[in-house]
């Protein structure tokens, strides 16, 4: 997500600071280049030798003759993103002052001065979060074009977010920003149709492909809509939904603001009238099962022209049967790809996985986080 990037991580003296070391693993497993800055409050609490064996390169903790500051964040400088976490109160309120008494506000009034992207994880006390002036400080940053990475509230403290979601906005904003004003849906995992009260037919699938495509055109920029049957999440606009139907009923609903759909979801192919009650077990019982309306389908014919992407999944393991079922799918949808995998893959973390074009076919495989990244460009390029 972060391949090839350099990320100037500016720590505070938050007691969040001792998060930082992970956050720098986290930063550089996504294939980022880290260097640090850190505050004299902040290495009152987490010793600078740490980000530097988590970095891997020596941390900056004063402004000397060398002018650091300029050298990372300056024009032409190191930083492709000024990461701030955690952020606190004192070092917001500075930086939208251009108060620059830390390595790590010159550091930010460096990199704004300069046009190189900031993004900003807060953390604090709730009481120091809910300062009239801290608030404006915030929302003066905002103005100026910094990211932010809201903090979650909890016993009486605005807690850094998680490294997932500081790590997502930073590529965000690092990015190229491909799909910057771009509304996307993805629908992900399974479906479920209720037999009875306690009863479902479901299938297997895990929704980690879905999600996966959700963040990587979060941060290529989109707005991103998640249908699907689970939790919210920091990177889209989720739509809960259980059922074929109601999966249906939620990308319509957002269909008229959309760019593209991305059809990732295992969708029930038949449904049930439910019993009202829970049916008894112990006797035979037959289903009457019905067809759900095809979901590619009926969005390609009230939207002709969105950009449809399908997926196409079949249990015989053979790759040319597989590719020709994908381009039926293709063709009957008139969809800008379709990507198609066998059954195997289902609930796993890794995926084998062809992009099938009218014209073409490309092959992945690796981890789905990978194939969603794949997807996010294919897509870009179509839209």
């Amino acid at each position: 997500m972060l391949e090839g990037t350099n990320v100037v991580l500016g720590v505070s003296g938050s007691i969040a600071a001792v998060k930082t070391v992970e956050l720098a693993h986290e930063l550089r497993r996504e294939g980022a280049a880290v260097r640090a800055v850190m505050t004299g409050a902040a290495q009152g609490i987490i010793h600078p030798w740490s980000l530097e064996y988590a970095t891997g390169t020596e941390v900056v903790t004063e402004i000397t003759g060398k002018v650091e500051h300029v050298e990372l964040c300056g024009n032409d400088g190191w930083a492709d993103v000024l990461l701030l976490a955690p952020a606190t109160a004192n070092t917001v309120g500075k930086i939208a002052n251009a108060v620059d008494d830390t390595p790590v506000t010159t550091c930010a009034t460096t990199a704004l001065g300069a046009g190189i992207p900031v993004v900003c994880a807060p953390a604090m006390h709730e009481p120091m979060y809910d300062h009239p002036g801290v608030l404006e400080s915030l929302d003066k940053l905002e103005a100026w074009g910094v990211g932010f990475v809201d903090p979650h509230v909890e016993e009486g403290k605005a807690k850094i977010a998680t490294e997932e979601a500081i790590v997502l906005e930073t590529a965000r904003h690092a990015g190229d920003g491909a799909l910057a004003g771009r509304t996307v849906i993805v629908t992900s995992g399974g479906t479920s149709e209720p037999i009875d009260p306690v009863r479902v037919l479901s299938n297997r699938a895990s929704g980690r492909t879905g999600r996966a495509v959700a963040r990587a055109c979060y941060a290529r920029g989109a707005d991103v809509v998640l249908v699907h049957d689970g939790s919210d999440v920091p990177y889209a606009t989720v739509e809960r939904v259980e059922t074929a139907a109601e999966m249906l009923a939620a990308v319509q609903a957002h269909a008229p603001d959309a760019d593209a759909l991305v059809s990732a979801a295992a969708i029930s192919d038949y449904t049930v009238t439910p019993a009202d009650a829970k049916i008894r077990s112990g006797k035979e019982l037959t289903l009457d099962l019905e067809p759900t309306p095809k979901l590619i389908d009926t969005i390609r014919e009230e939207y002709p022209e969105m950009a449809i992407v399908g997926f196409k999944l079949e249990t015989a393991d053979d790759d040319a049967a597989l590719v020709e079922k994908a381009r039926e799918t293709l063709e009957r949808a008139d969809l800008s790809f379709v990507v198609a995998n066998h059954a195997g893959v289902l609930g796993t973390n890794g995926t084998r996985a062809f992009i099938v074009r009218a014209d073409d076919v490309g092959e992945y495989e690796g981890e789905k986080a990978g194939l969603g990244r794949r997807i996010a460009d294919e897509l870009a390029g179509e839209i």
